[in-house]
C-alpha cells in the first residue's frame, strides 16, 4: 500500500506583485521532487526524485506550461478568490 500526492501551492506577496508556484510530489509522506517557479525547473529532493526531475526538465513544453502557470493558474485564481477573501478584511 502506498500514497502518491501532487500538491500545487501558490504563494502571494503584496497581492499579485510577486507570485511563487510550488508543485510538490510526495510518496508515502516524503517529498521527492518539486517544481519551484523561482528556480524555473524541477529539482530532486531525494534520490527517488532524480530520474523524474531529469526527465521533466528535458520536456521543454512541460517547463513552459509550469512557468506560465504563475499567471494562468495562480494569478487567475487569486482574482477569482479575491472577492470573497482579501476584500473581506
Amino acid at each position: 500500500r502506498f500514497l502518491e500526492e501532487v500538491k500545487f501551492e501558490c504563494h502571494f506577496f503584496n497581492g499579485t506583485e510577486r507570485v511563487r508556484l510550488l508543485e510538490r510530489r510526495v510518496h508515502n509522506q516524503e517529498e521527492y521532487v518539486r517544481y519551484d517557479s523561482d528556480v524555473g525547473e524541477y529539482r530532486a529532493v531525494t534520490e527517488l526524485g532524480r530520474p523524474d526531475a531529469e526527465y521533466w526538465n528535458s520536456q521543454k513544453d512541460l517547463l513552459e506550461r509550469r512557468r506560465a502557470a504563475v499567471d494562468t493558474y495562480c494569478r487567475h485564481n487569486y482574482g477569482v478568490g479575491e472577492s470573497f477573501t482579501v476584500q473581506r478584511r
